[in-house]
């Protein structure tokens, strides 16, 4: 079985009980190994994580995911993990620690004879947006398309890095949990087949003869299961911080699945 998550935002300021949060993820985790070969986590499973060129204490509050993440690995357990837009600061010490396998681009696998395009979905809008969406739309995509290539500049992630993490990351976690906040007082529902930015980034691959049988995306933390054609799905994983839903591939045949409420914390 092969199984996929994404959007936990472990550590944010805005989820009142974190250690309970960390922990009903654990135990997510600790239910998928049972018959995993491989779990995929599709970005953002921290809230804000940064590897700085100092030491860095705050990283202790994880501690029991990262031994989780150890621990299934060393089961032979295949971890993926895709950089979001909140845990790009990572520069080798997470994959040392846990001995996952990280993933800083989209990503074309083939599994069963099935090809999946995996992502966590920040950034990836249609070519043809300024034409295709209404200009609300067009004017956050530039905002955010901005801010993202900020937050990848080389040059500028040397120099954050070179801060004091206590500093950093009361910038970063305060930043993230206005994200947070915003979110909970105004949710962003589902925006329709033909304004949806993810759908229509799919629906252009396949126009342009690049076919995945399935697309999987994290980001927009609603849970969406379309079909683009007969042949090719898109899979939005909703989020491991209020829904708790995820995906499993079992053999060739693609599920949505949603975390028993009563373990919820």
């Amino acid at each position: 079985m092969i199984y996929f998550l994404s959007d936990a935002h472990l550590g944010s300021r805005a989820i009142e009980h974190p250690e309970a949060h960390q922990q009903t993820l654990i135990d997510m985790l600790n239910s998928m190994a049972k018959d995993a070969t491989a779990i995929y986590l599709l970005g953002d499973m921290f809230d804000f994580w940064c590897e700085y060129f100092w030491c860095d204490k705050s990283k202790e509050q994880y501690r029991p995911f990262l031994q989780t993440l150890k621990a299934l690995t060393d089961k032979g357990i295949d971890i993926h993990f895709f950089i979001g837009n909140h845990d790009i600061w990572t520069f080798g010490w997470l994959a040392k620690e846990t001995g996952i396998t990280v993933h800083r681009h989209p990503e074309s696998i083939t599994i069963n004879g099935k090809r999946l395009y995996l992502a966590h979905g920040d950034g990836l809008v249609p070519s043809n947006y300024l034409q295709q969406l209404p200009k609300a739309i067009q004017k956050k995509i530039k905002q955010f398309i901005f801010l993202r290539r900020v937050f990848h500049n080389p040059v500028l992630q040397f120099l954050f890095r070179l801060l004091p993490p206590a500093w950093a990351n009361e910038f970063g976690y305060e930043w993230a949990k206005n994200s947070r906040l915003k979110e909970l007082a105004r949710p962003c529902p589902y925006k329709g087949e033909d304004k949806e930015e993810l759908v229509l980034f799919a629906k252009e691959q396949e126009q342009k003869g690049n076919h995945h049988d399935y697309y999987i995306f994290g980001h927009r933390h609603i849970e969406l299961d379309l079909m683009l054609s007969r042949d090719s799905r898109i899979i939005i994983l909703g989020d491991c911080w209020q829904q708790f839903t995820y995906a499993k591939l079992d053999g060739t045949t693609m599920t949505m699945e949603i975390k028993d409420n009563e373990n919820l914390f």
